[in-house]
């Protein structure tokens, strides 16, 4: 059993790279959605992701469509700020994919209507100064959380 990263158009190469770091750790497949916002053999990407990038699967799509295409009938969740659950409300299945939008705009309000049933959020205070956690970050807390539910299967 494993679990999937999706970043639709990711921004930030160092944050794509410590998601790399933490899916080779945790046995995640890293599935990444263009455009990006910068190459794949960016130097920032590479060391964020240190010498940890052989140990990652990383897959990449040119379109969300044609991730979808591919994907489609595999359990899916999708992260944002506006979630109809928290965290820890729903029980997630294995082989699932989470779903993160680019660090700037989130996921598009037409998907995130489309799935509410299964969107997350991640619980933070209600200041609207406050407007999410770093997108490397919320990976790791929502992956962890998955893997938690399922005894972190294959991990010490």
């Amino acid at each position: 059993m494993s679990f999937n990263i999706v970043l639709v158009e990711p921004e930030i190469p160092q944050n794509t790279g410590n998601i790399a770091r933490t899916c080779a750790a945790t046995g995640t497949a890293l599935h990444l959605i263009r455009p990006l916002g910068f190459d794949i053999s960016d130097r920032a990407v590479k060391r964020a992701g240190l010498d940890y990038w052989p140990f990652v699967e990383v897959r990449e799509y040119d379109s969300l469509t044609d991730f979808f295409d591919e994907h489609g009938g595999h359990p899916m969740y999708f992260v944002s700020t506006k979630g109809k659950h928290g965290l820890d409300e729903l029980g997630y299945k294995a082989d699932a994919f989470f779903l993160f939008g680019k660090e700037t705009a989130g996921l598009g309000k037409e998907l995130l209507d489309k799935n509410y049933d299964v969107t997350v959020r991640i619980p933070m205070l209600p200041d609207e100064r406050l407007r999410s956690l770093n997108l490397a970050n919320s990976a790791a807390v929502v992956l962890y959380e998955a893997l938690r539910q399922h005894g972190y299967p294959g991990l010490r």
